[in-house]
């Protein structure tokens, strides 16, 4: 399926100044996929070890960390020759050996020639928890996360509508009545199979929710073991805890997360440690709250105060046991928590394009869902499920800071009007684009 981080990893190929890579990303997001591909398309040959399950490849970096060593030990586990210019060598999950990570430093220092990429799921856990020493400055970076909804539509087949949708936001001129409808059912199934590369495939060879659901669910069993694999006993009964409340939080009419729902006295000494280690996993989203609505946003954050969205649409749908039938059908679009739903879509889209998620409050009077930076501007965004978009808070912000662009995603079409752009929630993926 086409991901549009290929363009980033040919990118890094091509650098002057390479250095090895690694490749962030949740488990089950398609990081070994992608970048077997990419060596497939780019590169005459793949070097392919996981280190989680390969011992013999992991023991390689028990002596010498020298990288001519090394890669003439890859040679022999091999039983072939690695060219630097035409070889790709890939080390997977890298979390699982330390000493493989520090020699990414070997690489960068004294064997540059060679294109190393490294891939970790629980890579952000291990550094955290168990101090492993990262390789700061000798290390390029990137993060894959689920598919957002343009790749959805593009493994739908559904490119030109991808392309005409961008066009619209451009314009802000209305699409054509059926394809905005058809649109907005490709986004309605969207929420459901939501955006796990083996959910899509699964959906785009079947048809069947029922099928994807089962996909869904081994992800969510892979993310619960390693909740037990990478974290104490204790650690994991709260993280857990933790990451099970998600749609509970979000069912409330306040998303603020609380730790008294995960557990009657919760605090943030009991329940911190928790959150910290599903945000480095990559299986949460973090929104933290800003009081002022000013330029450095960051500077204005209130880390006391945030909301919790699933990494995957598809998955706090599943999780949350909302019926498809309810996200399927026109006539629910004002349900409540359809509402917690398409705020964690627009989440996801938002960090998928690199931005940093923040919301605004203001005495507990007025409450704008997202808020971005884009360059010198602080734009407002607001999220409706539905085609009602009546809300006095962005309106309070917008007078407040004087915002001279403001966003309301819904289910109406395109348009433009008193400084704010109506975009359809279909169309997230194109904010930030110039």
């Amino acid at each position: 399926m086409k991901r549009k981080i290929m363009q980033a990893l040919l990118s890094w190929k091509n650098k002057l100044n390479r250095q090895p890579l690694i490749l962030n990303g949740a488990r089950q997001v398609g990081k070994t996929y992608i970048l077997k591909m990419f060596g497939q398309e780019q590169f005459g040959n793949v070097a392919y070890f996981n280190l989680e399950h390969n011992l013999m490849a992991r023991e390689l970096f028990d002596g010498t960390l020298e990288a001519k060593v090394i890669i003439q030990n890859f040679e022999v586990l091999l039983h072939e020759s690695i060219d630097a210019c035409s070889t790709l060598i890939i080390l997977d999950e890298i979390q699982s050996c330390p000493r493989a990570l520090t020699a990414l430093k070997e690489f960068s220092e004294n064997a540059p020639q060679y294109h190393v990429v490294a891939a970790g799921s629980l890579l952000g856990v291990a550094i955290n928890r168990e101090h492993y020493s990262f390789p700061v400055g000798k290390v390029d970076e990137l993060t894959l996360y689920p598919m957002d909804f343009e790749e959805f539509l593009w493994a739908m087949n559904e490119e030109r509508l991808s392309g005409l949708i961008r066009e619209h936001y451009t314009s802000d001129e209305p699409m054509i009545k059926t394809l905005h409808e058809r649109a907005l059912e490709l986004y309605r199934q969207y929420l459901i199979v939501g955006g796990m590369p083996a959910a899509v495939a699964q959906f785009t060879s079947t048809g069947s929710y029922l099928a994807v659901a089962d996909v869904q669910q081994r992800v969510l069993d892979d993310y619960t073991a390693d909740m037990a694999k990478y974290a104490d006993a204790s650690s994991a009964v709260r993280i857990r805890a933790c990451y099970h409340s998600i749609p509970a939080q979000l069912a409330k009419e306040n998303h603020k997360f609380q730790y008294k729902v995960v557990q009657r006295g919760g605090s943030a000494t009991i329940f911190g440690e928790a959150i910290e280690w599903l945000k480095y996993a990559g299986v949460v989203l973090k929104c933290n709250k800003i009081t002022e609505g000013n330029i450095p946003v960051a500077a204005y954050v209130d880390l006391s105060d945030f909301k919790l969205y699933m990494s995957d649409v598809g998955l706090l749908t599943l999780r949350s046991g909302m019926p498809n039938s309810m996200i399927l059908s026109p006539l629910h679009e004002n349900n409540t928590f359809l509402g917690a739903i398409a705020e964690n879509y627009v989440a996801q889209a938002l960090v998928a394009k690199g931005f940093h998620l923040y919301y605004w409050k203001s005495n507990n009077s007025a409450e704008v869902d997202f808020i971005v930076q884009q360059d010198s501007q602080v734009v407002p965004l607001e999220v409706k499920s539905g085609k009602n978009t009546r809300s006095r808070s962005l309106n309070v912000y917008c007078a407040r800071y004087k915002s001279q662009l403001a966003y309301r995603f819904s289910q109406k079409n395109f348009g433009f009007e008193n400084g704010i752009k109506s975009v359809p929630l279909y169309a997230v993926f194109c904010i930030g684009d110039r």
